[in-house]
Order: structure tokens, then C-alpha cells, then sequence
């Protein structure tokens, strides 16, 4: 009887313990560390904010040459411990618009969570936006991604709250605090966007492309020095898509560079530049004009 008051005892201590860790880890800041050990099936806001990364505002310092850099690098899957991707070299610069383009399962998604430290790189030199990688450490992990402006194949919208509400949720979590200031920042993005007539419509009384231009416009927010984006036309019309892509154009020449997955062969023949073939776990760049004929 005693032994078990005393298990008792210490199992209570732990779960306090446990749950001491968690909110101590929260209130540091690593919200998606915190969040992916205790909880493995999140609701769609804890969803929101582990993938746009909003946590406390920093000063990011930006690589002067080059927002991402990898050199001989391995990518591994968590999930499964088998190599994605290996031998990879490339380069991005500040205002330049990259193609990731393979089959399904090539890697490219793999890649971009990589960038974002959501799949660990194992081997090699990799920076993003001043960030080292490589030694990367768990707490910097949100510092990093807030840097980094990041659009989902599916739109991960707050879809009980309408534009405004979805953008000021993320303004929040981040570190802003003056209602004046966000709304400014909101109406800012929204006008990039083309979003200016849209602040009061819920998610789904937006098109598809509308509601692609506010996840966009989310993205944009913080200012980032670099944006990945995988298969943003890939459910969208023609019309839309060549929207999106306009809209991408004017992202970049702004000085913001883009990483892009995609299928659509249209839009890149429609929008020629630097275009990397995802195949058999390497890389390999692409000459897209001499293939297309421009």
C-alpha cells in the first residue's frame, strides 16, 4: 500500500514535471517543438501556427549574397530514416524565382521542408537567410521561419474567421501588438495581393485563387526574405494561375526570392527562369529557354 502512494506520488510529480516542460518550451518560443511532442493531432489553429511560424519577433541577419545555399547535401526523412535527396548544389539569389520541378516523390517537397527545418538536414552545408543549417538548434528553428514566407498546397485557412481576422491571428502570434499597426500591415499585404475589396468574406466565400492570394498575402506578412511555395497553381484555373504567377513576378522583383514546386509546364514556359529537375534523388538545373525555344 505504501509503495503504491509513493508511485502514485511520483507519477503525479512527473505529468506536473511534463507539463512544466511544455508550457516552459511554449513560453520560449518553440512553439512547434512544444506542440509536436505532446500533441500529435492538432486543431486546424495550432496547424496554422506550427506551419506560418509565428512566434516573437527577432533581427534576422540575411546572408549578403545569397538567401539559400546548399552544398553536398543529404536530406533524410524523419518519418522513415531513408535518404530523399543526396548530392545537392544550389544557390538562390535575392530577387530570383527558382522551379522545383520532378514527379511526385522526387524530393522537391522534401527540400523545401528542409529549408524550413521541418526535415532535418544530415550531411553537407546548407544556409536560408543567414541561417546555419547544419548546426541549427531546436530553439531557432521558429527564428528561422519567421524569416521565411511559406504557402501550402492547401491553404491551411482559419475558416471560422475572415481575411482580416486570419492575417491579425498570425500579426498577433508574432509579436505585434498595436491594433493601428496591424491593420496598416493587413491593408498593405491585401493590396499586394489584389485582396483590398475582401477583408470582411470568410475563406469560403473566396475562390479558389482568392483564397490562394490570402494565403499569399499571410506569407507576406513579416516581410521575408524568401518565400517557398509548393504547387501554388496546382488546383487553379488557367486565368487564376496566371494571376498567381504575375503576382510571384512582382513578389521577386522586389528583391524577395522564390522557390517554387510545381507541375505547371504552362506557367513555367509562360514564365521562363531557373528551373531545377527533381529526379532518382538528385538535382540537376534544367536549360528552360533552349527547351522551350525563347
Amino acid at each position: 500500500m505504501k509503495f503504491s502512494k509513493k508511485l502514485a506520488i511520483v507519477t503525479v510529480i512527473t505529468m506536473i514535471a511534463a507539463m512544466a516542460f511544455s508550457v516552459t518550451a511554449y513560453a520560449a518560443g518553440d512553439v512547434a517543438g512544444a506542440i509536436q511532442d505532446t500533441w500529435s493531432s492538432a486543431s486546424t489553429q495550432i496547424k496554422t501556427v506550427v506551419n506560418t511560424v509565428v512566434f516573437p519577433a527577432v533581427d534576422l541577419i540575411l546572408a549578403v549574397f545569397f538567401f539559400i545555399k546548399l552544398g553536398t547535401s543529404y536530406f533524410d526523412y524523419r518519418k522513415h530514416g531513408q535518404i530523399a535527396l543526396s548530392d545537392v548544389n544550389l544557390s538562390v539569389y535575392p530577387g530570383e524565382i527558382v522551379y522545383l520541378i520532378g514527379r511526385v516523390g522526387s524530393g522537391k517537397s522534401t527540400l523545401l521542408k528542409t529549408l524550413y527545418a521541418e526535415v532535418p538536414l544530415i550531411e553537407g552545408a546548407g544556409r536560408v537567410a543567414g541561417y546555419d543549417l547544419a548546426r541549427l538548434r531546436r530553439r531557432h528553428i521558429p527564428h528561422l521561419r519567421r524569416s521565411l514566407g511559406i504557402v501550402f498546397q492547401d491553404h491551411n485557412l482559419l475558416t471560422d474567421r475572415n481575411v482580416v481576422e486570419n492575417l491579425r491571428f498570425v500579426l498577433r502570434a508574432t509579436g505585434w501588438r498595436r491594433t493601428g499597426d496591424m491593420l496598416a500591415r493587413i491593408d498593405e499585404v491585401l493590396g499586394l495581393v489584389g485582396l483590398q475589396n475582401k477583408e470582411y468574406k470568410m475563406p469560403f466565400e473566396l475562390s479558389g485563387g482568392e483564397q490562394r492570394r490570402l494565403a499569399i498575402a499571410r506569407a507576406l506578412l513579416n516581410e521575408p526574405a524568401v518565400i517557398l511555395a509548393d504547387e501554388p497553381t496546382g488546383d487553379l484555373d488557367p486565368e487564376a494561375s496566371e494571376d498567381i504567377m504575375r503576382l510571384f513576378r512582382e513578389i521577386a522583383a522586389g528583391g524577395c526570392a522564390v522557390l517554387m514546386a510545381t507541375h505547371n509546364v504552362a506557367a513555367i514556359e509562360q514564365h521562363p527562369s531557373r528551373t531545377i529537375r527533381f529526379h532518382k534523388g538528385r538535382v540537376e538545373e534544367l536549360d528552360i529557354k533552349t527547351i522551350f525555344g525563347n
